[in-house]
């Protein structure tokens, strides 16, 4: 019986990326935009590629729809676009519309890992074997875009993932656009560098972001245009330009690389749970710290990141020995 069930995902196999798109019919998009078909040379979830790229269950720049399609919004070097992208088949089936629509259908294979080669990973423990068997889609997506994923993770520094979220998503729907196509409801590109910079103090305040995350951001926004440049540059380089940000650090770097460049080995230092959890994954320790982390990953030099991710998915994590992180809203003082 257990066979005929999908594992239900949990806090932690969220956090590795999964997302739930449910198996559907994809239906013709109303309304004239671009489509481009792409054939994947191995097995491809959707879920489980893009998932990375979604900022909690309401970001506005990303959806996933019963009819089993993944819509997503982008603020491309060519202006905003919507993409949605459905898999079946054995196909992909990418459409797009705005002004980057053309710019979003061409990096569509790279979006869905066609630059990733899952062969690259040898697992060394039976855990990661079993978590690999059983995730034959999971590719490593590579956006093409840095502050897209450089704001997000800004956000989410040193506070509580729901914090993080809701600070995005507030920000997101009050000085994005609309998303252009039919778009599902309420889905929005995320705001222009020099709309993040006009962006009054009052309103970081109601979305709950203190004056240093907010100020890391205003620092990123200026050097936009140098800091989508890294997109060309080896994951380490484009990690050491990101890092004369101040305020930008190696966990917000590694966060960043790992979505723009589909880093591959790129693993996240830093992090408050991340070094317990592979700890005790492959070594029963959950008090590891990260040279611990980086001493059992050694195995995996190249291939990191797709192992603490596997580890991820996999759901193995110690039981909760303190309370949850308190959640604090600032925006109510």
């Amino acid at each position: 019986m257990a066979g005929r069930f999908a594992q239900r995902p949990t806090r932690t196999t969220v956090r590795g990326g999964q997302v739930a798109v449910p198996p559907g019919v994809p239906r013709q998009a109303t309304g004239p935009g671009r489509v481009r078909a792409w054939v994947p040379d191995g097995p491809l979830d959707l879920g489980l590629v893009l998932g990375p790229l979604r900022r909690g269950p309401g970001d506005p720049t990303f959806r996933a729809t019963p009819d089993g399609s993944v819509w997503r919004t982008s603020l491309t070097p060519a202006g905003p676009g919507t993409l949605r992208v459905c898999a079946y088949g054995g196909g992909v089936r990418g459409e797009a519309w705005g002004p980057g629509a053309e710019w979003l259908l061409e990096g569509l294979p790279e979006l869905l890992g066609a630059a990733d080669d899952p062969s690259a990973f040898v697992p060394r423990h039976r855990l990661l074997a079993s978590a690999r068997h059983r995730r034959p889609g999971l590719r490593l997506t590579r956006s093409g875009l840095v502050l897209e994923s450089l704001i997000p993770s800004i956000l989410e520094q040193k506070v509580t993932t729901d914090e993080a979220y809701r600070a995005w998503r507030l920000l997101v729907r009050k000085f994005g656009e609309p998303a252009p196509g039919p778009a599902p409801a309420r889905m929005y590109v995320m705001p222009e560098p020099r709309t993040w910079a006009l962006i009054p103090s009052w309103e970081w305040h109601r979305a709950g972001v203190d004056n240093k995350r907010a100020s890391t951001i205003l620092r990123a926004v200026r050097v936009a245009a140098r800091l989508e440049q890294a997109v060309g540059m080896e994951p380490g380089a484009a990690r050491a330009r990101l890092e004369l940000v101040p305020g930008v650090g190696p966990w917000t770097s590694a966060e960043t690389v790992q979505r723009s460049h589909g880093a591959a080995d790129e693993v996240t230092v830093g992090d408050l749970h991340l070094p317990g959890i592979v700890g005790w994954a492959l070594a029963g320790d959950r008090d590891a710290d990260d040279a611990a982390m980086l001493e059992l990953l050694e195995p995996y030099a190249g291939q990191r990141h797709r192992a603490a991710r596997l580890i991820l998915l996999s759901g193995r994590v110690p039981a909760r020995r303190a309370p949850k992180m308190p959640r604090w809203d600032i925006g109510r003082l």
